[in-house]
């Protein structure tokens, strides 16, 4: 029995020694952590976000920021946003598709919402925007488009203009370059951008037709989107690979036409020898009336 006493102790001992040294560092990385010397992310090898994205995640995780859907047209590869205060809900749609304004309109009424404003980033060549037959089903709905874009809609839009929906805004900044008339509609904190074709996820709108400029596209990309914060999402028009989100900071590291040189990048876009979109000579001129043709 003694000896097993004896073989114990020794074993009792080295778990206090254990326990203390566990507790000595537990206190130790504790205060280092309320000093603020201690880092988890730093430690782990990776940067901790900057204040403006934490700031921003919590307003989302706490429901402050707007409401958010993004949704797809497989034919044309084209992503309608649904924007929406959550108190008010009053709501904006970016960039409506003919082929899904049931699809649309049915998420609106199942999420309560009241839509004011259907905004197209510009007029469009590969598909016909749902606005005209959205506003024959929503009594008070208005259309809005830029006025550089010589389309017609209910509403006119240029460079600073805002689009209210509840406490929420979205201002324009015109970025054309892929046509005259397309614009990048941010968000009041700049936490997100609704690009249009203007910035696409690594790529951009192409400029060899409606007016297209390669050099005013680098123009406005480099002026008006790089500008904005590192961390505010890129919401492109299209995407074709299945991407659904960029940011402006991964775009001016990573995009592969835009990380060039001016004369480097029109060469590029002088060289890519498209075929034209297949619905561009329907889609046109119906965008052009912004969708208020007979449907």
């Amino acid at each position: 029995m003694c000896s097993v006493v004896s073989r114990v102790k020794p074993v009792r001992r080295v778990l206090a020694l254990a326990l203390r040294l566990g507790a000595d560092a537990e206190g130790s990385s504790g205060s280092a952590a309320r000093s603020g010397r201690f880092r988890p992310a730093v430690c782990a090898g990776v940067d901790p976000p900057p204040a403006s994205a934490r700031r921003y995640c919590t307003r989302m995780a706490a429901g402050d920021g707007p409401l958010l859907r993004q949704l797809f047209e497989v034919e044309s590869s084209t992503y309608t946003y649904l924007l929406a205060d959550r108190a008010t809900k009053e709501a904006v749609l970016i960039d409506p598709v003919l082929e899904t304004v049931d699809r649309d309109l049915k998420l609106i009424r199942e999420l309560g919402l009241n839509l004011t404003v259907a905004v197209n980033t510009h007029c469009h060549a590969d598909h016909i925007t749902g606005t005209g037959l959205m506003k024959k089903r929503l009594v008070g709905l208005k259309s809005a488009i830029c006025k550089f874009s010589g389309a017609s809609a209910d509403v006119l839009l240029s460079e600073g203009d805002k689009i209210a929906f509840g406490k929420h805004y979205l201002t324009v900044r015109e970025t054309p370059g892929h046509t005259d008339g397309c614009m990048t509609l941010v968000l009041e904190d700049q936490s997100m951008a609704f690009t249009g074709d203007t910035l696409l996820i690594r790529g951009c709108g192409r400029t060899d037709f409606q007016q297209g400029s390669p050099e005013m596209l680098y123009k406005s990309v480099h002026q008006k989107i790089f500008t904005l914060p590192d961390q505010c999402l890129v919401y492109p028009a299209h995407d074709y690979l299945g991407q659904t989100v960029s940011t402006v900071g991964e775009e001016r590291q990573f995009n592969p036409r835009l990380t060039k040189s001016l004369e480097e990048f029109v060469n590029i876009m002088n060289n890519l020898n498209l075929r034209k979109p297949a619905k561009i000579e329907i889609a046109v001129p119906a965008n052009l009336v912004c969708g208020l043709h007979e449907v």
